[in-house]
C-alpha cells in the first residue's frame, strides 16, 4: 500500500467468523464493519469476523468483487482539510447467492455464527404504513409455503434457527442496522411474524429465545461510481472495484441485547444506550427526513447533490424553516447533544463539498422514507394542533417530483419501487391533490385529514402556478 494508507495489524488468517451480515452494501462497510476492524486492530473480537451474504440476484456480482480481492475494502474518508484511505479486513467470506439460499441456511446455522445482521433498506421489512407485518406480499406468501427455500433474508434466517432448535445449538441475536425507529423490534415482528405462518411452536421459540437489539446508525455514504473508482485508483494508487467514500463522523448506539455475547463494539467509540428510542428519534427525523427536504426540492431544481443544496439559497431556506419549527419541537435532548445543536451538525454535515451525494440517491424509494420518517411527524403535530405547512410543503414537493420532470424539462428517470403507481397518482393530483394523499398504502387515513388535505392542496396549486424556487422563498420567508 502507498505511504499513509492505513491497513490492518493484525493477521488476517486467523480470525473466525461470528457475524453473518445481509446487504453489504457501502453503509455496512463503512459503518458496521469498519467499527469491527477498528476493535480487532486492538487485539480484540477475532472470532467475531463478518461472512457477507445476499438475497438479490445484484448481490453475485458484489460478492465476485469482494472475493476477487480477499474481502478487503478500502475506505475513503471525505473532508474539506483533505482526504485519508483506511484498509478494513474484519470480513473475511461471502456465502454463495441462491435462489433457495442453501448456502446462506448453511451459514447462519453454523454454531459460530452469535450474531446475524441485516441492511436491507428501511423498505424491506415487509410493513404495512400502520407499522404492522405485511403476510399478503408475494414474497411472504412464498416462504410461508416454502419454508426449507426461502426467497427472503428473513425466511432464511428462520430456516437457521429451525435447524439450531433442532440441533440444540441454541439460538443467534438479529441485528438490524437500517435506518428505522424501533429497527430490533421491527425485524423481531418480520421474523417471528413470518415464522408463524408456517411453524407456530418455532416462533414461539424464536420470540423467547432470540434477542433483536435496536441500534441507532449514523453515517454519510454515497453510491460509488466511476467518480469513486477513479478517486480510490488516481489518488491512492489502490487497485480496488468495491472503494467507499464517506465523511468524517460516524455514530452507532446499540441496545445491550445480545443473546449469544457480542463484542466490545463501544471500545471502538459505538455506545451501548437503553436510551436508543431518543437517540434514533433525533436523528431520522433531523438527518433523515432532512434528507427529503433537500433532495426531493433539488431534484425539481436540477440541483445534483446534498451539499449543493445546502448553497441553494431557497432550498437551504426552506431546509431550515421546517428543521427548527416544526422538526425540532418534536425530538428530545439526548446525552451531549440538544436538538438545536444536531440542526447545527447536520448543517455543517450536509454543507460538506467533498460528499458527492447525489440528490437523486437521497430521493431513492421515497414511499419508504416519507411514509417512515415525515409522516409520523405530521400525524403527531395534526393531533396536538400544531403547525403542518412546511412538512406539507414538503410532501407536495415529493408528489411534484413524482410527475417525472424537473422545472427546467428534463426528465427525472424512475427512482422507486412503486414508481409506476406513485407518477399516475402524481399526474392525476395536478388536476385532484388528494388524488395523492389517497394513497392509503403511504399515507394511511391523513387524507380524511381536513388540515392537513388543506395545507397540501395549497402548495400543490402553489408549486403549479409559482414553480418550486417561488413557493419555496414564499414558505421560508
Amino acid at each position: 500500500m502507498p505511504k499513509g494508507v492505513r491497513v490492518p495489524t493484525y493477521d488476517r488468517t486467523k480470525l473466525t467468523p461470528g457475524i453473518v451480515h445481509i446487504g453489504l452494501g457501502n453503509f455496512h462497510r463503512a459503518h458496521q464493519a469498519w467499527y469491527l476492524h477498528r476493535l480487532m486492530d486492538q487485539g480484540l473480537a477475532h472470532n467475531w469476523a463478518i461472512i457477507g451474504a445476499g438475497v438479490r440476484a445484484p448481490d453475485a456480482a458484489q460478492r465476485d468483487r469482494l472475493l476477487a480481492q480477499d474481502c478487503l475494502n478500502t475506505l475513503i474518508e471525505l473532508d474539506p482539510s483533505g482526504m485519508s484511505a483506511e484498509i478494513t479486513g474484519s470480513m473475511i467470506g461471502f456465502v454463495p447467492v441462491e435462489p433457495d439460499n442453501a448456502a446462506l441456511i448453511a451459514q447462519m446455522a453454523d454454531p459460530a455464527i452469535r450474531i446475524v445482521a441485516l441492511t436491507v433498506t428501511e423498505g424491506g421489512y415487509f410493513t404495512r404504513p400502520d407499522g404492522s407485518f405485511g403476510a399478503d406480499h408475494p414474497d411472504i406468501q412464498h416462504d410461508a409455503a416454502n419454508p426449507s427455500a426461502p426467497r427472503t433474508a428473513f425466511g432464511a434466517m428462520i430456516a437457521a434457527l429451525r435447524q439450531r432448535r433442532d440441533a440444540g445449538t441454541g439460538p443467534f441475536t438479529g441485528q438490524s442496522c437500517d435506518n428505522l425507529q424501533g429497527n430490533g423490534a421491527i425485524l423481531r415482528q418480520t421474523v417471528v411474524s413470518l415464522a408463524r405462518l408456517s411453524d407456530p411452536e418455532l416462533a414461539d421459540w424464536i420470540d423467547n429465545t432470540c434477542t433483536f437489539p435496536n441500534s441507532m446508525v449514523d453515517c454519510i455514504v454515497p453510491a460509488t461510481g466511476l467518480k469513486e473508482l477513479e478517486l480510490v485508483r488516481d489518488s491512492f494508487g489502490i487497485a480496488d472495484t468495491a472503494p467507499v467514500t464517506h465523511e468524517n463522523f460516524r455514530q452507532w448506539v446499540i441496545e445491550d441485547n445480545f443473546c449469544a455475547g457480542r463484542p466490545d463494539w463501544d471500545k471502538a467509540g459505538a455506545t451501548f444506550s437503553d436510551r436508543v428510542h431518543d437517540y434514533e428519534l433525533m436523528k431520522l427525523r433531523i438527518l433523515n427526513a432532512g434528507h427529503q427536504l433537500l433532495a426531493n426540492a433539488g431534484e425539481l431544481l436540477s440541483v445534483g447533490t446534498i451539499s449543493g443544496c445546502m448553497d441553494h439559497r431557497a432550498i437551504r431556506a426552506f431546509f431550515n424553516k421546517v428543521e427548527r419549527t416544526e422538526i425540532q419541537p418534536q425530538v428530545a435532548a439526548v446525552p451531549g447533544m440538544t436538538p438545536e445543536g444536531y440542526i447545527d451538525l447536520i448543517e455543517q454535515r450536509f454543507s460538506n463539498p467533498e460528499i458527492v451525494d447525489t440528490t437523486r440517491r437521497v430521493a431513492f424509494d421515497g414511499s419508504s422514507r416519507h411514509s417512515g420518517f415525515l409522516h409520523p411527524m405530521i400525524h403527531e403535530r395534526l393531533g396536538s394542533g400544531d403547525d403542518i405547512e412546511g412538512l406539507a410543503l414538503a410532501e407536495a414537493l415529493w408528489a411534484r417530483m413524482c410527475q417525472g420532470t424537473r422545472e427546467d424539462g428534463s426528465e427525472i428517470a424512475p427512482n422507486d419501487p412503486n414508481w409506476d403507481a406513485l407518477m399516475v397518482a402524481a399526474v392525476a393530483a395536478k388536476r385532484d391533490p388528494k388524488a395523492w394523499i389517497a394513497q392509503a398504502q403511504f399515507y394511511g387515513d391523513l387524507a380524511q385529514n381536513d388540515r392537513f388535505a388543506k395545507s397540501f392542496a395549497g402548495w400543490m396549486k402553489h408549486i403549479e402556478s409559482e414553480g418550486v424556487e417561488a413557493t419555496l422563498i414564499g414558505y421560508a420567508g
